[in-house]
């Protein structure tokens, strides 16, 4: 037996039990900042040093590689052979049981595992064959099918069982018949995919109870991390594993599960007792990370929630500063404030890096960047890239590009099959090799595209493309950039097919909204079409590009962290900022629709952003937020209701000022002033109004006369002579004209 370290004097007393725990089932509730990895890897090295486990018989799962080895790696300073510890993710573990022992399943020796790319080549090509699957399907929205039902152990036939009758938008039939021929063409091809490494291993051990009896050998002590955030599949894995010796210690919080959009499943750690109704319980309540004013609010937020097991956090440090909620006049002066309050904390000595911005969805980070970016302060964006430079905001934009000059065939090219349109690679060649012999534009081509040689069906495909890119060539000419942009999305297509992602789909609608907010914005504040702001768009890509790059290369890392909330599960800084703290965003409008349950998920992710704060925590909203390039009214949260007295409401000056929920009764009895603009926006006044006749200016067609009109209010639209324009139909919400 080898010497092991000594827990008593190392760990506080709930640690130490916990390290201490020998045999049977065991759940350890760790709550942020309790030392919970310490706690394992003390108690793996205990059971080593003190028991005389040998390290070949102990098996540690977490969730990503990079924490695997690091609790390899301070295993080893504590005690003597801990490279013979099993120490890894799910996956990996399913990798080396599946490599070992998958030919009693079918799976040949060499067998390949297909990445995301892999995975969609097959899509394609079993979906084109699949009644009631169209060309506009994109094969990730069956990919995404596919992942849901594989962590939640479905079978196709399970899928065709299901009882709604349509799936992420496609026919039950259809998308459970994919799933079939996707896995055949994938098992014929000897390969598996990512769900496939636990799902298989799964029915490895259900249907060859020998090679489970081996792995278990193997597996004696087992320890799963993070407990709460587990789906199906990898809670029927930990089951089968811990099924013949039952030394299985979990450890996780129920207040800090936050990934159902990912299939995790908070009963997994809730009914840890009724699985193991002889289960050893243990408590780590002492907190080492947050002030005892961060830790109140946190435990009085979540206290609300039902679906916990009882816990209190204790903090360890003193009482500290005085947590803050302003509430800004609207989203710009919001992320201004923000970038007030960076800028003061750095002069006091703060270094950039100590510092985080938490928002609940990726679109949020726009107007951040750009107070950010205006001052200089220095910023990164983790689990994600700059506002500018995602996808689906270089996709639209690529559209108005191409509206804007039929010949920008670099545009084309990135958007004709977005969304999927059936025009094929080998078309595509065809008609860029068309329009190069006859010196024109690919989009020339594809209006031509039968005398381009494409068979029928493409060649009508490539005719309807060029016959939308010319319908959004003429609106170009007739709209302000905002509903322009609004137009292109829903006339391209690109909405349903991203209604139809689950949520993935989601994340890139709402940066879509923000990128009509911006463009309505950018009209306040600039007289243009959207060629200018298109120029305008570029060059903070272009500034977001250059960021980007930098930080690859190794530049200094002294910069604020802006991340979502999801994306902060685990870190810590010394100053947070929760910006939005707002019913709609924080609890998003999906929770609130959801119920009960969806409410407290989005609890536990406030209470994830609270105690991810060690001595400061400053909460903003906003009295007024634009959204779908419209400014309306915000509502506080109610989770300020949860922690109310516990805060302290300041002006921008950091001034203690009476706090009062906004509610939707404020808004009734006197609602906020909207956010002043350069240009007129809705609602129409009478002076706005025509009838006819008048003679009016136009910032881009310059002076004309008003022909006809049509509508009322927000939807009253125009038709005007331009002498240097010819006559265009405008929307007078969005057209700025002035009345001569």
């Amino acid at each position: 037996m080898t010497s092991g370290p000594d827990i008593w004097t190392q760990l506080n007393e709930p640690q130490a039990q916990a390290a201490d725990h020998f045999t049977g089932p065991a759940l350890v509730i760790a709550g942020a900042g309790s030392g919970k990895t310490r706690t394992l890897i003390y108690r793996i090295a205990h059971l080593i040093g003190h028991y005389g486990v040998h390290p070949g018989e102990i098996l540690a799962v977490t969730f990503t590689n990079k924490a695997a080895a690091e609790m390899r790696e301070r295993a080893g300073h504590l005690v003597p052979g801990a490279d013979a510890l099993w120490m890894s993710t799910f996956h990996s573990a399913g990798v080396r049981i599946l490599r070992a022992y998958g030919e009693h399943i079918g799976l040949r020796r060499g067998f390949v595992i297909y990445d995301d790319d892999d995975q969609l080549d097959i899509l394609k090509e079993v979906m084109g064959s699949v009644p009631g699957i169209g060309p506009e399907t994109h094969p990730r929205v069956l990919r995404g099918i596919i992942d849901r039902a594989k962590s939640n152990l479905l079978t196709p036939d399970d899928l065709d069982r299901a009882r709604d009758p349509f799936i992420s938008g496609l026919p039950r039939e259809s998308a459970a018949e994919a799933y079939r021929r996707y896995e055949a063409r994938k098992r014929g091809q000897n390969a598996i995919d990512f769900g496939d490494l636990i799902t298989e291993t799964v029915r490895l051990f259900k249907e060859v109870p020998e090679v489970l009896d081996r792995v278990q050998n193997r597996a004696k002590f087992i320890h799963v991390d993070e407990y709460q955030d587990t789906n199906k599949a990898q809670y029927e894995l930990t089951k089968l594993l811990a099924s013949r010796d039952r030394n299985l210690l979990v450890v996780g919080d129920p207040d800090q599960s936050i990934y159902k959009f990912r299939g995790a499943d908070i009963q997994n750690i809730l009914d840890f007792q009724k699985d193991y109704p002889d289960a050893k319980i243990y408590r780590l309540e002492h907190n080492y990370r947050s002030s005892a004013r961060v830790l109140s609010a946190a435990n009085k937020l979540i206290e609300n929630n039902t679906e916990r097991l009882e816990k209190t956090l204790k903090a360890v440090k003193e009482e500290g500063h005085p947590v803050t909620f302003h509430r800004a006049t609207d989203h710009r002066s919001e992320g201004d404030y923000v970038a007030e309050w960076l800028t003061r904390l750095h002069g006091e000595g703060r270094a950039w890096k100590d510092m985080a911005i938490l928002y609940r969805t990726n679109a949020q980070s726009r107007v951040l960047e750009e107070s950010l970016r205006r001052v200089q302060i220095p910023a990164k964006i983790v689990g994600g890239v700059g506002f500018y430079d995602r996808r689906e905001i270089r996709d639209i934009l690529a559209y108005a590009r191409l509206a804007l000059n039929p010949d920008d065939d670099v545009a084309l090219r990135r958007i004709i099959g977005r969304p999927r349109r059936g025009i094929g690679d080998t078309a595509l060649q065809k008609l860029m090799e068309w329009a190069r012999q006859n010196g024109t534009s690919v989009l020339t081509a594809c209006a031509q595209a039968a005398e381009a040689g494409i068979l029928e069906r493409g060649a009508n495909r490539a005719t309807e493309f060029a016959e939308l890119m010319a319908s959004l060539s003429e609106a170009a000419d007739n709209y302000e950039p905002a509903p322009f942009l609004r137009f292109v999305m829903e006339a391209s297509g690109y909405l349903d097919l991203l209604r139809q992602e689950g949520q993935e789909g989601q994340v890139r609608l709402e940066n879509l909204d923000e990128l009509v907010n911006a463009a309505e914005e950018w009209s306040r504040e600039n007289e243009g079409s959207i060629a200018d702001f298109l120029d305008d768009a570029a060059l903070l890509s272009s500034v977001d590009d250059m960021r980007t790059k930098a930080e690859n290369k190794g530049a200094p890392e002294d910069a604020v962290t802006l991340m979502t909330l999801h994306n902060a599960k685990g870190l810590e800084f010394p100053v947070v900022f929760i910006v939005g703290v707002e019913q709609g965003l924080l609890p998003s409008k999906g929770a609130i629709a959801e119920g009960p349950g969806g409410i407290e998920e989005e609890r536990r992710l406030f209470y994830v952003g609270i105690t991810r704060a060690m001595e400061r925590l400053l909460m903003t909203a906003a009295q007024n937020r634009m959204q779908f390039g419209k400014t309306n009214a915000a509502e506080d949260s109610d989770f300020l209701e949860d922690i109310e007295g516990l805060f302290d409401t300041v002006d921008p000056y950091g001034q203690v000022v009476e706090y009062r929920a906004r509610t939707w009764k404020d808004f009734r009895a006197a609602p906020p002033a909207a956010t002043p603009a350069v240009k007129n926006t809705s609602p129409l006044t009478a002076e706005l109004a025509y009838r006819g006749g008048e003679a009016v200016r136009h910032p881009k067609f310059g002076e004309g006369q008003v022909l006809a009109v049509a509508g009322v209010g927000e939807r009253q639209e125009v038709t005007v002579h331009f002498p240097s324009a010819g006559i265009k139909k405008l929307l007078v919400k969005f057209a700025n004209l002035q009345k001569l």
